[in-house]
């Protein structure tokens, strides 16, 4: 459990004696993914179920080019946009939307194939903001304040190579270290200097998160290179085993799934998923096939079955739902491009890549919404994130949108 619930753990227990299994629960979003990494929030008390004429939207703002997503810690709202030749990092009132403070700096578009701007979420951890550049800018926040606490650029301390569309995995932080996809197999930095404590090879870097998996002696971050996923031991940086998994154009951008023993990888370009074991040490592949093509977003995986987005940017992209541990397809639903997918409460909340915002259960059956509304325009690829009674959504040329999904509804 996330610090939000761990600190507010008594509370409930007391509330849940009083009011019964309806007392609200509202739930942070701290980092890319949600609290357990797994694109899922715990959260319960949200209506999937809205007017005719769609939720009230709360607020919205405009925070640049980019296609960042958002986090959401103690009452704060985190994320980052390019406008005039500068990055910004922007704290707003995850309720209200006003600014509480913003650091920019200087940085280049970077609109080579796509519209450029941002691509890294931000992650919140212990009051602390934590923020990367496609270009290897590390900045380590006060999220109170907005102060600066330290600032590098790891690309130019250590002369990494830049891949083609810039460093793009959130950090995670582990064992006091910042975890980061560059070099061949990741890169670690002290969480309180920035001082580099880690590197790997010279070689290019994919474009995901580092995943943490297993624990004590066995624990490893799963990071993706341009040509595998690699688990690699946290502290040490020390290669631990390699799946070897080349995509075109080294996209492989997703972040795995691991269930148990059970690891899912999936990439674009009509590259398709696998899942795998490791056992003494190598990878054993129990299933590959093409029925989901992860380009961006990874998918969610709830009760046995994933669901996600298969295709790419310049295909038509539908939502699939497949088997975890057979790969056998179960349904595909079209019309929602390359958008994202997040989950609560057994249902998945869905962001098309045109600015539609669906809610569905989660079934092997088939995709029925409960509610649909159109919630933004223009190009959407980053994930939509549920927090405390709230749905964040977010578009290429930077809207951000607050949809009101509680229960005051």
């Amino acid at each position: 459990m996330h610090s939000f619930i761990a600190k507010c753990f008594f509370l409930v227990v007391i509330a849940a004696s009083i009011w019964g299994p309806c007392a609200a629960i509202g739930d942070d979003w701290p980092r890319w993914r949600g609290p357990n990494l797994d694109g899922i929030s715990q959260e319960r008390n949200w209506s999937a179920q809205w007017p005719a004429q769609g939720p009230p939207i709360s607020w919205k703002i405009r925070v640049g080019i980019g296609f960042a997503s958002v986090v959401v810690s103690d009452g704060s709202l985190v994320t980052t946009g390019h406008a005039n030749d500068q990055d910004t990092i922007w704290c707003v009132d995850a309720a209200k939307g006003t600014v509480r403070w913003k650091h920019s700096y200087d940085s280049d578009l970077g609109d080579k194939y796509f519209d450029g701007g941002t691509t890294s979420t931000p992650t919140i951890e212990a009051g602390l903001v934590y923020a990367q550049s496609r270009w290897g800018d590390m900045f380590c926040i006060e999220l109170a304040s907005g102060k600066v606490r330290w600032a590098v650029n790891y690309q130019k301390e250590t002369g990494l190579r830049i891949p083609d569309w810039g460093f793009s995995g959130s950090p995670l932080i582990l064992d006091g270290l910042i975890l980061l996809n560059a070099g061949d197999a990741g890169l670690a930095l002290n969480k309180t200097s920035g001082k580099i404590v880690w590197k790997s090879d010279n070689k290019d870097a994919g474009y995901s998160t580092a995943l943490p998996m297993g624990s004590g002696s066995e624990a490893v971050a799963i990071i993706g290179s341009s040509r595998s996923y690699v688990g690699v031991h946290a502290k040490t940086g020390k290669e631990s085993w390699r799946f070897p998994w080349p995509t075109q154009y080294g996209v492989n951008a997703a972040d795995p799934i691991v269930s148990g023993k059970h690891i899912f990888v999936s990439s674009g370009y009509n590259k398709g998923s696998a899942l795998f074991t490791i056992t003494d040490g190598k990878p054993s592949i129990v299933w590959q096939n093409k029925h989901l093509r992860n380009q961006m977003n990874p998918s969610v995986l709830i009760d046995g079955h994933l669901y996600g987005i298969d295709g790419d940017t310049t295909s038509r992209a539908t939502l699939r739902c497949v088997e975890f541990l057979s790969g056998d397809l179960k349904w595909t639903e079209a019309g929602i491009g390359s958008g994202g997918v997040a989950a609560a409460d057994g249902k998945l909340i869905v962001l098309s890549d045109r600015g539609e915002l669906m809610i569905s259960p989660a079934s092997p059956a088939g995709f029925k919404t409960s509610a649909r509304a159109q919630v933004l325009g223009g190009k959407c690829w980053s994930l939509p994130v549920l927090a405390n009674g709230r749905i964040y959504c977010r578009n290429a040329a930077g809207d951000v949108v607050c949809v009101d999904v509680s229960n005051r509804l």
